[in-house]
């Protein structure tokens, strides 16, 4: 009977060994599962942001590429000249001012060096200042080319249209200063004249011989 006693209990013993043994089995499995759906969730949220910032970056990049594009549009339509710009009156008028320079330094030129009242140091002081200011006409008119001639400059209608202007201002501010100095060397011209003829008729006067 004792042993029957023995056998039983061991036996009790055995299983419940067992038991406990295939209960932290199965809790040991719920929790691999458990962390299994975790680890899922993890790449799939993983997923979900990846996908996120791989979108946002081709939008921005669109969006950036779409700007540049309207960017370079709008450089490109700078550097053409419209038909506005072209016609603008100032043009015509910076041309013609540039050829009265160009006529009446070389009327003038002429006479002074013509009329026997300037020495020869006295007329190469004269064919400096017209040639320094013929030369500062013509980077006028480059000036005007470069303003008006296509793909040369990124400019608006109303730059162009200001830069014209200022043109204008400095071809007429020659275009004075050499009417301006012309007539002071006309007039210093016809004191010296004046004095060789007053000159000339004292010396008649007194019977003086040169």
């Amino acid at each position: 009977m004792k042993k029957i006693i023995l056998i039983f209990i061991l036996l009790s013993t055995c299983l419940t060994s067992k038991l406990s043994a295939q209960s932290e089995e199965v809790q040991q499995l719920l929790l691999n599962v458990e962390k299994l759906a975790q680890f899922k969730q993890i790449l799939s949220d993983l997923k979900k942001g990846y996908q996120i910032v791989s979108v946002g970056y081709s939008t921005i990049k669109d969006l950036s590429q779409g700007n540049f594009n309207l960017h370079k549009t709008f450089l490109d339509g700078l550097m053409m000249v419209s038909p506005t710009v072209k016609k603008y009156k100032r043009i015509a008028d910076i041309i013609n001012n540039q050829l009265l320079i160009v006529k009446e330094y070389k009327t003038a030129f002429n006479r002074f060096k013509q009329d026997g009242n300037f020495n020869p140091g006295e007329i190469e002081y004269l064919g400096k200042v017209y040639g320094n200011l013929f030369k500062q006409s013509l980077n006028d008119l480059d000036e005007l080319m470069m303003i008006i001639t296509d793909s040369k400059l990124r400019m608006s209608d109303d730059e162009r249209l200001e830069a014209i202007d200022q043109v204008f201002s400095k071809m007429q501010d020659k275009l004075l200063f050499l009417r301006h100095f012309n007539n002071n060397t006309t007039i210093l011209a016809l004191q010296r004249a004046r004095e060789k003829n007053d000159a000339a008729t004292m010396q008649k006067i007194y019977g003086i011989n040169k």
